[in-house]
């Protein structure tokens, strides 16, 4: 039995020699070119996409973030080599009740689940890459109705920023795999 298990250890490390020189990792964010043929580092990369207007104040929240983050203050490019599209989609879940009277249940806890669907589009408008990414955040409801909305706001803000960056991290592993 031990000389049939030496030679397929030896067959099976020889194969995973040959296959793992194919695999490469590395940062996605260093300064290398971004793309396999590309010259641009992957901060290059990004800013050099500009974001399509939104209509609703989450996905302007979004948009907002992504600027920042693509951009890092600084102007939306001239001429963009993409194109991104956004849209975001936001609800409120019920996620704990307390109930006060013998009818009613009075909501004590909620999560928003924000969705953000987002298309990266060459010059020529053909479609790069897309994707759907989605966060929740979830906050308490006090009893008074200002403090509740506030609280609302507060978790829309919250998901708004963390969903941001889960579309960075999606387009730049989209730019990367290209």
């Amino acid at each position: 039995m031990n000389r049939f298990v030496r030679p397929a250890v030896a067959i099976g490390l020889l194969a995973a020699l040959a296959v793992f020189p194919a695999c490469t990792v590395r940062p996605l964010y260093s300064s290398a070119p971004a793309t396999s043929g590309g010259t641009a580092s992957m901060a290059e990369e990004l800013t050099s996409i500009a974001i399509k207007p939104v209509t609703t104040r989450e996905a302007q929240q979004v948009r907002n973030h992504l600027m920042f983050l693509f951009y890092g203050g600084a102007a939306a490019p001239a001429s963009p080599a993409y194109t991104l599209a956004l849209a975001v989609s936001a609800k409120v879940e019920v996620a704990a009740s307390v109930q006060l009277t013998t009818e009613d249940e009075e909501p004590s806890a909620a999560t928003v689940v924000m969705i953000a669907r987002y298309d990266l589009l060459g010059t020529d408008g053909t479609s790069v890459a897309s994707g759907r990414r989605q966060i929740s955040s979830s906050y308490d409801i006090p009893r008074q109705e200002f403090a509740a909305l506030r609280a609302r706001r507060d978790a829309e803000d919250r998901a708004a920023r963390e969903l941001a960056e889960l579309v960075r991290l999606a387009v730049a592993q989209d730019i990367a795999g290209r």
